[in-house]
């Protein structure tokens, strides 16, 4: 008998203290609204977030670590995207 399986759904969690979702696991659900709350009853049991964002793992490609070199050598001789050399002003909080 063949087994239906149910998708997989990557979970992302904004914290209140924080400014940007972070990857904090996968839950298994048949559709968006399942995953949003298995998420939340899985990943923020003390109240600790602020937002949940849930992908479908299929719809997430992802580089080969193989391939590095060819990704991410390229920005090493830019070095205007590096903010090594860029002065905050004490005035903004967050950047």
């Amino acid at each position: 008998m063949a087994e239906r399986s149910t998708p997989l759904w990557e979970v992302f969690i904004r914290a209140r203290t924080g400014l940007a979702h972070r990857h904090v696991g996968s839950v298994h659900a048949a559709d968006a609204t399942m995953a949003l709350q298995a998420a939340r009853d899985v990943y923020t049991r003390r109240g600790e977030g602020l937002s949940i964002w849930v992908v479908p793992s299929v719809a997430i490609t992802a580089s080969d670590p193989s391939d590095k070199d060819m990704l991410f050598e390229p920005a090493a001789s830019k070095i205007y995207r590096h903010p090594t050399f860029y002065e905050v002003p004490d005035e903004v909080d967050n950047m």
